[in-house]
């Protein structure tokens, strides 16, 4: 049996002294989109948290394998490197940092702790032009502050585009649909899915069903009260948009 790009196996995370996952289990094989949907509070945003390896949150109990790895004591950019990828639900603004300077950062950052040789500049604008054509994103918007300014539709843009230049293993995308317009909801969505291969896995983190619409998931799983409480394919969030979640609350019990 091939190993699953992402192994999460009765995962137990707390921040402070609140327990919120409370034993999730989730394999997602290579070349699948899984989406987690679930009510504010569930605990989804804090599983993407937890991948990534974000410092507040404190693992109890339970694995996380990427390829078959355990990455629990990595850090970050660690595990950045090993090919995990978080888009965020609100981007963050770095001022005085062009976006093409940050993206060349992130780049070579990776090659290095990968022990690769970093880009030279004009292969790396080479990259950029074919993910910036793929994206439709110009020029001038790489050349401005790295979100500084930037529409939520540009913002996502932009976080689409590092994932196409990084090219990682698994890709989790907290809330990506947040603040966007049907238009730019379709720009983001057709952006994913050319990144969709039977290399990459992705997490997809939503609340609503419409963005299920453009990104058509593998496995659709309900999120309840810090667990996995049902899965099933792309018809289980048509049922939740028409039902909501309350027939999954005592599910979790």
């Amino acid at each position: 049996m091939t190993t699953p790009i992402l192994e999460i196996r009765n995962l137990h995370a707390r921040i402070e002294d609140r327990e919120i996952l409370k034993g999730v289990n989730l394999i997602i094989p290579a070349g699948e989109v899984h989406a987690i949907m679930g009510r504010n509070g569930s605990g989804k945003s804090t599983l993407s948290y937890v991948l990534a390896g974000k410092d507040d949150y404190e693992v109890t109990e339970g694995e996380i394998l990427l390829n078959g790895e355990s990455i629990l004591e990595m850090e970050p950019n660690e595990r950045a490197a090993a090919g995990v990828f978080l888009a965020f639900q609100y981007p963050i603004e770095i001022p005085g940092v062009a976006t093409m300077t940050f993206l060349k950062a992130a780049m070579n950052a990776q090659r290095k702790a990968r022990g690769e040789a970093e880009l030279l500049t004009p292969e790396f604008m080479r990259l950029v032009k074919e993910a910036g054509t793929q994206l439709q994103v110009d020029t001038a918007m790489l050349k401005r502050p790295l979100n500084v300014g930037f529409s939520g539709g540009e913002k996502k843009r932009a976080e689409i585009m590092q994932m196409a230049l990084l090219k990682p293993a698994l890709c989790v995308l907290d809330e990506t649909d947040s603040g966007l317009d049907i238009d730019a909801l379709q720009v983001v969505s057709k952006g994913v899915n050319a990144l969709r291969s039977d290399s990459r896995s992705m997490l997809v983190i939503t609340h609503y069903q419409r963005l299920l619409n453009h990104i058509v998931p593998d496995v659709v799983h309900v999120f309840s009260d810090g667990r996995i409480v049902e899965s099933g394919d792309k018809d289980l969030a048509l049922q939740l948009e028409a039902k909501g979640y309350a027939d999954f609350d005592g599910a979790a019990a």
